[in-house]
């Protein structure tokens, strides 16, 4: 069974940086796309970066200059380095990876940016 295990959030203050971890298992990692979703309270999951198994990435136009998304295929490892956060960027965040078809989603790591 695929899983995916997001750590890393917390409490920051605007202008702060975080680095968000997804620890992935039960798949040949290397072989998929892997993404980055955010969801704050009430609202719906949204794209934030994307990245092909072969490191090109593409990111939701809210976050671009300020997020990298990054892989290591030999750790199955995927990263989301947040610089310049801001509250508006305050959700939850998800891995996602799709496999064979199948749509798996870490719990989430809660992301809170306020003074």
């Amino acid at each position: 069974q695929v899983q995916l295990v997001e750590s890393g959030g917390g409490l920051v203050q605007p202008g702060g940086s975080l680095r968000l971890s997804c620890a992935a298992s039960g798949s040949i990692f290397s072989r998929y796309v892997m993404g980055w979703y955010r969801q704050p309270p009430g609202q719906q999951r949204d794209l934030v970066a994307l990245i092909s198994r072969t490191g090109v990435t593409d990111y939701a136009d809210s976050v671009k200059g300020r997020f990298t998304i990054s892989r290591d295929n030999a750790k199955n490892m995927v990263y989301l380095q947040m610089n310049s956060l801001k509250p508006e960027d305050t959700a939850m965040y998800y891995c996602r990876q799709v496999v064979q078809g199948m749509e798996y989603w870490g719990k989430g790591t809660l992301v809170t940016v306020s003074s």
